[in-house]
C-alpha cells in the first residue's frame, strides 16, 4: 500500500513544526526585531572618606589627605564628588569643590544616602563611579541555520554595545545625555566673532603666517 505524497501545505506546516520545536530547545533564534537583546548595564560604586571640619572650611592636613585619597582613587572624568555636611559650612563644600577642581570635576550638590552618622565637626565625601558592561556577551547559543521567524542572531548587537561600553568616558551617559544649554552654543560663537572684529582682518592674516608685508621675491626668491 502506497502512502500519498505530502502536499505542499503540508509540507510547509511539518517545517514550521520542525521550526518551532528547535526554537522551543534553543536551536533557532527568535527575535524577529531589528533591536538587540544585549543592552549596556551600568553599575554604581559609591566610596566616602570623613573629614574634620572647622568654622574655616578643612585644615591644610585635612586638605592633603583628602587630596591624597582623590589621587589613590584616581579620581578624574565620569565620577561624582558630592559632600554631606551636616553643619552646611559653605567653606567645607568650597574647600572640597577647589581640590575636586585639580581633577577636572566641579562638586555636586546631592549626595548619596548612607548608613551611620557623622560626629560633629565632621563632613563626609563621596565618590560615585559607574561603568558599563553588557552581560551575556558574546551569545553563540543559538546554533541552527534554520531562520524560519527571520530572525536575528542573539549575539546581534554585541559588538557594538560592548564597545560602546567600553569606550564611553563617562558611562551614565548611556542613561542620560549631557544636558545643553543655549550659553553652551551661543557664547562660543560670540567669542570668537569679537576676537575676529577686534584684531582686524589683517592681523587674522599674520597671524595665520600669510603676512601682510610685500609678496616680491629677495635675492633668494624665484625669478
Amino acid at each position: 500500500m502506497h502512502k500519498a505524497p505530502l502536499t505542499l501545505s503540508a509540507r510547509l506546516l511539518a517545517a514550521a513544526s520542525l521550526g518551532l520545536a528547535l526554537a522551543g530547545c534553543g536551536g533557532m533564534a527568535t527575535n524577529n526585531t531589528v533591536y538587540s537583546l544585549k543592552q549596556p548595564v551600568i553599575e554604581r560604586q559609591t566610596f566616602s572618606l570623613d573629614v574634620a571640619t572647622s568654622g574655616s572650611g578643612l585644615a591644610i592636613t585635612e586638605q592633603s589627605r583628602l587630596n591624597g585619597w582623590f589621587e589613590a582613587m584616581d579620581l578624574g572624568y565620569g565620577d561624582r564628588v558630592t559632600v554631606d555636611d551636616p553643619s552646611a559650612n559653605p567653606a567645607v563644600a568650597d574647600a572640597v569643590n577647589e581640590l575636586a577642581g585639580r581633577y577636572g570635576l566641579i562638586l555636586d550638590k546631592t549626595a548619596p544616602t548612607t548608613a551611620g552618622f557623622l560626629e560633629p565637626g565632621q563632613a563626609r565625601v563621596f565618590i560615585t563611579r559607574s561603568s558599563a558592561e553588557v552581560p551575556g556577551c558574546p551569545d553563540w547559543s543559538k546554533k541552527s541555520d534554520l531562520n524560519l521567524l527571520n530572525a536575528t542572531s542573539p549575539n546581534y548587537g554585541c559588538a557594538v554595545n560592548s564597545n560602546v561600553a567600553a569606550m564611553v568616558a563617562n558611562p551614565e551617559d548611556l542613561l542620560e545625555g549631557q544636558k545643553g544649554s543655549p550659553d553652551r552654543l551661543v557664547n562660543p560663537s560670540n567669542r570668537a566673532i569679537g576676537i575676529y572684529r577686534d584684531i582686524g582682518p589683517s592681523a587674522v592674516g599674520m597671524q595665520n603666517g600669510r603676512g601682510g608685508g610685500g609678496g616680491g621675491g629677495g635675492a633668494g626668491g624665484p625669478n
